[in-house]
């Protein structure tokens, strides 16, 4: 399992963020978690096109994690990309379709594709969800963001599983689904001294990877509030654990696990 972070950063036009965005990789699969604006170009620098992708997985449809949805289906079409391009599967909360079809209210056909090219595969906001996806599972629960927010769980077939939160507030949901993962990319959205409802803050999102017992945590999607404080150390406060901030095109590790003489750890 390979994962790259593609945007760490939030609305706020940044040159050093693009909008928030994740890449995962297991085997022949490529994920893609959110796509903000910069995706696209992002994706690019880190090696891959847009025919490449598998899976788009969108956590909430606020534009700083759905605004290149449209520019990616555009640029589908391309013929180039067409000869390609697999068919992939669109993974978002109960309600995405309708969302697609009012975007096509405003684009028409110049984002639809050809029948069978993107599927759509909508997941529970009540409750836990499950999606095989052959080479991994994905496990849902929902967030407390917006009411269609959710985060996942991928789990590949070797035991390894990473947590994707995208925005939330504080959220038992959210222990429940990193429950010793191997890696939480948890959003971060402003310093401890700024909270706002609807975010976490670097010792709460701290507190919550602790209680989940997660074995590494990356924080990300940060607001330029967070470049005048240290973010890690107020993270501190709460995890003590292997810990990354994130930054765009920043590969992260999977810590090593313990073998024993029952198997691995």
């Amino acid at each position: 399992m390979k994962i790259t972070i593609l945007g760490s950063g939030t609305c706020v036009p940044s040159l050093q963020r693009s909008a928030c965005s994740v890449l995962m990789q297991i085997d022949q699969a490529v994920l893609l978690f959110d796509s903000g604006a910069g995706t696209m170009r992002r994706l690019l620098e880190a090696g891959l096109t847009i025919d490449e992708i598998s899976y788009i997985f969108y956590s909430h449809l606020h534009p700083d994690h759905s605004g290149e949805l449209v520019g990616f289906l555009f640029a589908t079409k391309y013929p180039g990309s067409y000869r390609r391009r697999k068919p992939f599967t669109i993974v978002a909360a109960k309600g995405f379709s309708d969302f697609y079809e009012k975007l096509k209210l405003a684009y028409g056909d110049w984002i639809e594709l050809a029948p069978g090219m993107m599927n759509i595969t909508e997941l529970d906001t009540k409750g836990r969800d499950h999606l095989d996806g052959g080479l991994f599972d994905v496990d849902s629960l929902p967030m407390d963001h917006t009411q269609s927010s959710l985060a996942y769980r991928i789990t590949d077939r070797q035991g390894q599983s990473v947590v994707y939160s995208g925005d939330t507030d504080v959220c038992r949901n959210l222990v429940t689904l990193a429950r010793d993962a191997d890696v939480l990319i948890c959003e971060c959205a402003l310093p401890d001294e700024l909270k706002v409802p609807g975010h976490l803050t670097p010792s709460l999102a701290g507190e919550m990877a602790t209680e989940a017992g997660v074995r590494k945590l990356v924080l990300t999607h940060f607001y330029p509030e967070c470049d005048a404080v240290d973010v890690a150390e107020q993270c501190r406060k709460t995890y003590q654990g292997p810990l990354v901030l994130a930054e765009d095109l920043l590969e992260i590790g999977l810590p090593p696990r313990l073998v024993t003489k029952q198997g691995r750890l």
